[in-house]
């Protein structure tokens, strides 16, 4: 399944176009790397989230094209959520200093 689906289905983020545009302005990471909205997403894969000053670390246990929203909780395991400054595009687990 496509990443910006992904985000878009496990309610991540609340829509497939918004999930896109975050894809595209480098604020989300699979396994440690910057991924397109095309990138493949499967289970087991590690997603880095940059929400502002919000840093939300999710492994995905599941992938289901549609899902209730009851249910959209148990596609994905929240690993870490930190709330820093801001962080750089090229390292986003490190808070860039003002």
């Amino acid at each position: 399944m496509r990443l910006d689906k992904f985000l878009k289905v496990s309610r991540l983020i609340k829509r497939r176009t918004v999930a896109n545009d975050a894809c595209d302005s480098q604020r989300v990471w699979v396994n440690g790397k910057q991924t397109k909205p095309s990138y493949d997403v499967n289970v087991g894969d590690e997603i880095k989230i940059s929400f502002g000053t919000k840093l939300v670390t999710v492994k995905v246990l599941d992938i289901r094209e549609t899902t209730k929203k009851s249910e959209a909780v148990g596609m994905y395991e929240i690993i870490a959520e930190e709330v820093c400054g801001i962080f750089s595009r090229e390292n986003p687990i490190d808070p860039v200093d003002k």
